[in-house]
């Protein structure tokens, strides 16, 4: 039986939260929750990747706050939102998934002073019915393509979803169907090793 394909519904656009080099010949896409024990885990791993693989990835961060189950969820992805808007959300992204579940307002604003961002402005923009719009739209088209848990990763617009991956596999041929061009040979190999990495570190989605 053939497996499921699920790509994404909004393609990588310059309103995304990314690292790495637009024309990088892989983009990672990830689908998480700061609360989330499983996404705080794949942190790390996801970092050391980038780290290897520098401006051959690009790698993309997009909220998918669980809020049944993680409360503060919401909170700590417009406090992302937030610090973005001063020029901080990477660094505020690292912090809220270094803190291990610590997500409460007190804790939020603790960050925002550590990270030295304007408090005021903070507290107004996280009131902002537009970062709250951005953070709901993105959950929601997070569904459309799929997302199932945190963390959800998509490579070159196909989710991944775990072993088993060859060259022949969905998410090896995605990006010639989602993109255009089948890959070349460099990619493949690069796409592959990232595989590798993944499968090794068990990053994948899951509902705690």
């Amino acid at each position: 039986m053939t497996a499921e394909l699920h790509l994404l519904r909004q393609p990588v656009s310059d309103d995304d939260w990314s690292r790495g080099a637009v024309d990088a010949p892989v983009v990672l896409v990830e689908y998480a929750d700061f609360q989330c024990s499983h996404c705080q885990a794949a942190y790390p791993a996801i970092e050391r990747l980038l780290a290897s693989f520098g401006d051959r990835v690009r790698f993309v961060f997009r909220h998918f706050p669980v809020a049944s189950i993680h409360p503060q969820a919401e909170q700590a992805a417009l406090a992302a939102e937030a610090a973005g808007r001063q020029g901080k959300f990477w660094e505020m992204h690292r912090r809220l998934f270094e803190a291990r579940g610590a997500l409460s307002e007190g804790d939020l604003l603790g960050y925002v002073r550590e990270l030295g961002i304007d408090t005021a402005r903070f507290r107004a923009d996280m009131g902002d019915p537009e970062l709250h719009a951005k953070v709901r739209q993105q959950k929601m088209l997070g569904v459309r393509s799929g997302v199932n848990g945190t963390p959800t990763l998509y490579l070159n617009a196909a989710r991944y979803d775990g072993p088993a991956l060859s060259d022949s596999s969905p998410i090896a041929s995605a990006k010639g169907e989602a993109e255009g061009p089948s890959p070349s040979a460099g990619e493949t190999e690069l796409r592959d090793e990232i595989e590798r990495l993944l499968r090794g570190r068990e990053v994948r989605g899951q509902m705690e």
